[in-house]
């Protein structure tokens, strides 16, 4: 006896196989940071192309976005608070909700995260790049210096952390990543202010000099790609009301739901409808149960 399963109610992978498959492909991504580090050379040659792509392109000056920023020291130091500590305590957070609310989603989320994370390393090793902040010519300031907390040191090619590693942002891929998740997995009428974390972090990596616009379009643009060919799992829609009425075994109207037994199928586009009849046994149903039906012996 089994009903259909929607998305956020399918069954948990493994716990401790995901805490060691999430924690190896961490591990792989930090190790392929410090792979790329120490390429000044091409970092810096990179941050000039990318400075005057942006400028043909007409997009606005980081630098204007950091002096609009400056006039208020609160905000300033707001926003390198949320730059510090919010990115990845608050993907953790989001993808240990989804493991325990919406586990269908989970599995999807964590591919998309993967692939994500890992286009973005093929461009860390493929195109360094020296972040505003390091580069002369865009005339930024490192304000996590300045204001305070303070996130990276001065460039040194035997760190862990290789600061130009900026090409993509993840900060805003995974941001962006965050809220569509939440969008597409929950049901509030609310859900939609999660856009807010995306916006502040992209308000966030620009302001605070750690990133160029184009770092988060093309984090973006990694994440669009892994999404086209991921696509989420289709949640199955419910009547208005019935919701609230299927978890305590009752139909919309109130009346008692009965569990259809039926075979487990590989394919749900060609599977019959649960409890549906073919068409030769519901014409032999109303001959058995018309009103001129009538039960003879057989001949012979």
């Amino acid at each position: 006896m089994r009903t259909p399963q929607r998305p956020e109610q399918s069954r948990r992978p493994p716990l401790v196989r995901e805490l060691l498959l999430v924690s190896v492909l961490y591990l792989a991504y930090k190790l392929g940071r410090r792979v790329a580090n120490g390429q000044f050379d091409d970092a810096y040659a990179n941050a000039e192309r990318v400075w005057d792509l942006e400028r043909a392109l007409f997009l606005p000056s980081e630098a204007w976005v950091q002096e609009m920023v400056l006039h208020s020291e609160p905000l300033i130091r707001f926003i390198n608070v949320y730059y510090a500590t919010v990115h990845f305590p608050a993907t953790v957070a989001f993808l240990i909700w989804m493991y325990w609310r919406r586990p269908g989603f989970y599995v999807w989320i964590r591919w998309v995260i993967t692939w994500l994370t890992a286009g973005g390393l093929v461009l860390h090793l493929l195109v360094p790049l020296a972040p505003p902040r390091l580069f002369d010519r865009v005339d930024m300031i490192d304000t996590g210096v300045v204001y305070g907390p303070a996130v990276y040191d001065k460039p040194d090619p035997d760190s862990m952390a290789n600061q130009f590693a900026a090409m993509p942002s993840l900060h805003v891929g995974w941001s962006v990543l965050v809220a569509v998740g939440l969008i597409v997995a929950t049901r509030s009428r609310w859900r939609w202010l999660w856009l807010a974390h995306p916006l502040i972090t992209v308000t966030a990596v620009v302001s605070t000099a750690h990133h160029y616009w184009m770092d988060g379009l093309v984090a973006c643009a990694i994440l669009a790609v892994v999404v086209y060919f991921l696509r989420p799992p289709r949640r199955t829609p419910l009547p208005v009301g019935s919701e609230s009425a299927a978890r305590r075994g009752l139909s919309a109207d109130g009346s008692p739901v009965a569990a259809v037994p039926t075979t487990e199928v590989t394919d749900a586009h060609t599977a019959p409808e649960v409890g549906a009849a073919g068409p030769s046994l519901t014409k032999e149903r109303q001959e058995l149960t018309g009103p001129d039906a009538e039960l003879s012996p057989r001949d012979g």
